[in-house]
């Protein structure tokens, strides 16, 4: 099996898609952002006078393909060349999977499986500019999960 968006090709299109879902959801803010030093994609929305963030690490979806996809030297590139192409995949990923998760989580809502603040609960921004999931994981609200490794 591979990689999920490990064939997505459309990048900053997905980021119109996102738009227009959360427009059309009656959102009344948009901002996407990406921070290059941290391989992160960032869409911050507003819906009902609730801020939501919702982030994605392109370093992340990357080290997952260079996982599945690991360099070898009889490939026409450097490790360098063929860990930036893992990079640049993961970059295009990411805004795929926003597009494909908000849909969801809206979908879930406007069909009554999920109320909006238990769709996006974690990713509520806070007044101090932190989310939800941030704040409880900083204040340890929450037991640390349990370890699923089989012995």
């Amino acid at each position: 099996m591979s990689l999920p968006y490990s064939n997505s090709t459309s990048g900053r299109s997905a980021m119109d898609d996102i738009r227009k879902t959360i427009q059309a959801f009656g959102c009344s803010k948009f901002a996407p952002m990406e921070d290059f030093a941290e391989g992160k994609v960032i869409i911050q929305f507003e819906y009902r006078g609730r801020m939501v963030q919702v982030e994605a690490n392109a370093k992340g979806y990357a080290a997952a393909w260079l996982k599945e996809n690991p360099y070898s030297s009889r490939m026409r590139m450097s490790k360098a060349e063929h860990e930036r192409r893992a990079l640049e995949k993961g970059q295009i990923a990411v805004w795929s999977i926003l597009r494909d998760w908000i849909k969801g989580q809206l979908t879930a809502i406007e069909t009554g499986i999920l109320s909006f603040d238990a769709a996006f609960l974690g990713q509520i921004l806070l007044p101090t500019g932190e989310t939800i999931y941030e704040r409880t994981t900083s204040q340890g609200l929450l037991p640390a999960p349990e370890n699923d490794a089989k012995p």
